[in-house]
């Protein structure tokens, strides 16, 4: 076979094992997302993805189909094989070893420090070809909420949002509606669509009363859990987040404080209660409501907040990534409202400069950019360490 043939059906076949590994989506929480391809001589003779945890996983699952035909096929995986004994599911290395596979193409190894590279360390001590790298991107992207959470100890934060030229996200009256144009909305519902969760504060909820789902036209969308910061329990009962069908589950992050009667109502609408404490009056503890989401197997989250909780996220060193999009507009004013809210530093040197800054593309005549904080680059943390997030993984 040719190297460029080869090229070519290793990426199909990745490919495969990505789309496979998102079937479990919303169900292998705090789990990864895993799929996996057994090919023999060109023809697909086995595939898996994991289901839930506690399960067999998807190179299991795939090398049992595979039966017999496992020997000297190669076996694509978008998540290195685990190797560690620590969990509810014996190796899928010593599964791959016993079942005869010949090669095995990794797209990314796993950020368990307990694993990184081990896996792949194990399979090539018994004689067995590993490639790895192809689509790792694409791989880190689809598990992103795990490698937070399993080298973190907290879901994958992107802060979202859409400015003027001058970085005002409204005028002094509140007025925001629309700053950016139809194709930069229609990336925020894309955005929306690629988390698990979206959270606003209940200044937000209560001036918008927003359904907060996901209207992509022409495609199947996922929705998002929809969170709102509201410590005193606050937000109408007759919220359009309760009276419109088609959204995620909302829940509502409340304080020690908030009204027992008013929860109740809140409640019967149909809310979902995250009791947490608080850092300071009115304000609750965005780490414990980390946990807490976590806890409820919400490992991405978007947060589109006003100023105020903008600046409360990013002070407590909890944004991963940031989307911001530019539109050709000058709001002007100094009593108009800012993308960040609080106090600025008093010198330039105090403030924050954004590593990995890039302007992403064009979306119409608006102009999107970011930052990453986190990422591939920061995986993993020192070997043989870990968090003890995720101990319950697998």
């Amino acid at each position: 076979m040719s190297r460029l043939l080869k090229d070519s059906d290793d990426r199909r076949h990745m490919r495969r094992a990505i789309a496979l590994a998102w079937k479990g989506r919303d169900s292998v929480a705090p789990n990864p997302m895993v799929g996996a391809v057994v090919v023999r001589e060109g023809r697909v003779v086995g595939e898996g993805f994991h289901r839930e945890p506690g399960q067999d996983h998807a190179e299991v699952l795939a090398l049992r189909a595979a039966g017999d035909q496992a020997r000297g096929a190669t076996l694509y995986v978008n998540l290195e094989p685990c190797c560690h004994l620590d969990k509810r599911t014996p190796p899928c290395t010593e599964a791959i070893v016993r079942a005869g596979i010949g090669r095995v193409v990794v797209s990314q190894k796993d950020p368990n420090p307990r694993v990184f590279g081990r896996g792949i360390e194990a399979l090539r001590s018994h004689r067995i070809e590993v490639s790895e790298g192809l689509f790792e991107s694409e791989s880190f992207e689809q598990n992103r909420g795990f490698a937070s959470l399993i080298t973190q100890g907290r879901p994958f934060v992107t802060l979202k949002g859409a400015m003027s030229l001058d970085g005002k996200i409204a005028t002094a009256s509140g007025d925001s509606q629309w700053i950016s144009g139809a194709r930069s909305l229609s990336y925020a519902h894309r955005l929306r669509c690629d988390h698990d969760a979206i959270l606003v504060g209940i200044r937000t909820a209560m001036k918008d009363d927003p359904r907060l789902t996901s209207r992509l036209k022409g495609t199947k969308n996922h929705q998002p859990a929809r969170v709102v910061l509201d410590s005193a329990g606050r937000l109408d009962p007759a919220s359009r987040l309760f009276s419109e069908e088609g959204g995620g589950p909302v829940f509502l992050a409340v304080g020690p404080q908030a009204p027992e009667d008013s929860l109740r109502r809140l409640e019967g609408s149909g809310a979902r209660l995250l009791r947490l404490p608080e850092t300071r009056p009115g304000e609750v503890d965005l780490s414990a409501l980390m946990a807490a989401l976590a806890k409820e197997g919400l490992l991405t989250l978007l947060v589109e907040g006003g100023a105020r909780v903008n600046a409360s996220f990013l002070a407590a060193g909890l944004v991963d990534r940031i989307r911001v999009v530019l539109a050709p507009l000058v709001i002007g004013g100094s009593d108009a409202i800012g993308w960040i809210g609080g106090a600025s530093p008093p010198v330039l040197d105090r403030a924050r400069r954004l590593p990995g800054f890039s302007v992403i593309r064009r979306l119409g005549d608006d102009l999107l950019v970011g930052a990453d904080l986190w990422g591939p680059g920061s995986l993993p943390a020192k070997r043989g360490e870990s968090t003890g997030a995720a101990e319950t993984h697998f």
